[in-house]
């Protein structure tokens, strides 16, 4: 075995017991964000200074996480995912880079395989709300918000806030402009 293979194995194995210590902003929290931080530098293909990985979460080894940015609690990060810097994720948010295959009607989809993995990318300073679900390919670009529940099923503008099923733009954060029923 490569080192880094050994590195998250041991990261894997650290994390079962460190997912389950309280929130970073429990009272009594023994450390938990430090804990769960060293973690992540093992187990991610990147993980930045500063970063906040709440309990119950789960993330791919392939996923990168840039300085000062958090994973809300009980979050899932699947598959390639990259995160920028100073990016705020609520609880519960689902990041999804892959997607099953359906084309084909004549066999159950159950055994059509997968589509290829479609990156998720997250610029710097982005916010994303409680619930929210980020579908494959999607790009969410510098300054975006994604509202609580939100499904996103296409890249999010620089500064645009985005909420609804299927997300669509509410408005910009640099403007006073509103998109939706003008």
């Amino acid at each position: 075995m490569n080192r880094k293979r050994i590195e998250r194995a041991l990261g894997r194995f650290l994390f079962v017991f460190a997912s389950k210590l309280p929130e970073s902003t429990s009272p009594v929290n023994f450390g938990a964000k430090r804990f769960r931080a060293l973690c992540g530098r093992l187990i991610m293909k990147s993980c930045g200074e500063n970063v906040n990985i709440e309990k119950g979460t789960f993330f791919a080894s392939d996923t990168s996480l840039g300085n000062k940015s958090g994973i809300g609690a009980f979050s899932i990060i699947s598959n390639t995912t990259v995160i920028g810097n100073n990016v705020m994720m609520a609880r519960e948010c689902i990041i999804n880079p892959s997607n099953h295959k359906m084309d084909d009607i004549s066999r159950p989809m159950n055994q059509q395989g997968f589509e290829p993995v479609r990156p998720v990318i997250i610029d710097d300073d982005v916010w994303i709300g409680s619930r929210a679900i980020i579908l494959p390919g999607v790009h969410i670009y510098r300054g975006g918000v994604v509202a609580a529940g939100a499904v996103v099923t296409q890249d999010v503008p620089e500064y645009a806030i985005v909420g609804g099923v299927p997300a669509r733009i509410i408005r910009f954060r640099n403007k006073s402009k509103i998109i939706e029923g003008e």
